[in-house]
């Protein structure tokens, strides 16, 4: 059996529902640019630690985003299918690997 239960949403994302995410991964895209020209550039080492920071932060949110459709679409969708407990398993998997 496959590590997860499915490899794909059980309701496909709108294209609206796309494109937030990936301006938002873009966004960090270029802070993280950002962060290797301050080093180039040898740039005071807290201000490329606030970056990093900031980083983190924006990719936690966008994590935060993809769960939150994750349990009001897939997740809710196994339950009423009679998946529910292993599909919460798998959820729960992925949630430990965010709080390393």
């Amino acid at each position: 059996m496959d590590k997860f239960l499915h490899d794909h949403p059980s309701k496909p994302r709108t294209q609206d529902e796309k494109q937030k995410v990936i301006n938002r991964l873009k966004r960090i895209e270029g802070q993280v640019r950002g962060i290797q020209k301050m080093v180039e550039d040898d740039r005071y080492c807290v201000d490329i630690l606030v970056q990093i920071s900031a980083i983190q932060s924006a990719l936690k949110n966008v994590g935060f985003a993809v769960t939150e459709r994750h349990i009001n679409h897939c997740v809710s969708d196994a339950i009423r299918q009679g998946e529910g407990k292993e599909t919460i398993a798998e959820l729960m998997d992925v949630l430990k690997q965010f709080s390393k």
